[in-house]
């Protein structure tokens, strides 16, 4: 068994070969669906490392994009493991970057982390219409909804898209999330959502602990 504290250390610290080695030695040494459940979450450990060291200036953009993919990565090689995805599907979330914004690094870093944590990910992508967003909904029928923005404007976009939903009636089956860089704690009540985050790795445990 691969010792979890320095999985998750060597994900936080993105040893890239140290990590996807110890995954196939891992994968290689026939675990239970159990065990890998335990590696998954110790790699989720090491973005919230990830998470925090840039939130303190150490860590930039360009290594959360690579933490994702290395997360990614992480999870391709587990698959095996853990019995494909479906076995541990936890939910259902329609994702996108809200109409006007085409900024999608925080949206890709929470949809791999979501993945991760087993949940049925759906992407529409960027500058994504609220109609766009109220159809995948009905068509899929997700717990949660996340809204992804970083310009200003998409605060607008976040709050047109919760009254779409409340007037297609599909506002009170769906939890609803935000993310982004002009996404605080104001917003999110004026917009009307359920909770907001500027952290994938929190933004994915407030997602679990409504599916739970």
């Amino acid at each position: 068994m691969v010792e979890l504290k320095t999985l998750s250390e060597l994900v936080g610290q993105l040893e890239e070969q140290e990590v996807l080695e110890k995954l196939k030695d891992f994968v290689a040494s026939n675990p239970t669906e159990e065990e890998a459940q335990k590696v998954v979450e110790a790699c989720q450990q090491g973005m919230a490392i990830v998470g925090d060291l840039f939130d303190k200036g150490e860590y930039f953009v360009g290594d959360l994009i690579f933490a994702g993919e290395l997360l990614g990565s992480a999870i391709d090689i587990l698959k095996p493991a853990i019995g494909g995805r479906n076995t541990t599907k936890v939910g259902i979330m329609v994702l996108g970057t809200v109409e006007g914004d085409l900024h999608d690094i925080g949206k890709n870093i929470f949809k791999s982390m979501s993945e991760a944590a087993g949940f049925e990910v759906y992407d529409l992508g960027i500058d994504v219409s609220a109609s766009a967003f109220v159809e995948k909904i009905k068509e899929v029928k997700p717990q949660v909804v996340g809204m992804s923005g970083v310009l200003t404007l998409a605060l607008d976009s976040m709050k047109n898209l919760i009254d779409e939903l409340k007037n297609a009636g599909l506002r009170d089956s769906v939890k609803t999330i935000i993310g982004g860089n002009p996404v605080t704690k104001e917003a999110c009540e004026q917009i009307g959502a359920d909770a907001f985050t500027t952290n994938a790795a929190e933004g994915v445990k407030i997602c679990q602990g409504w599916v739970k």
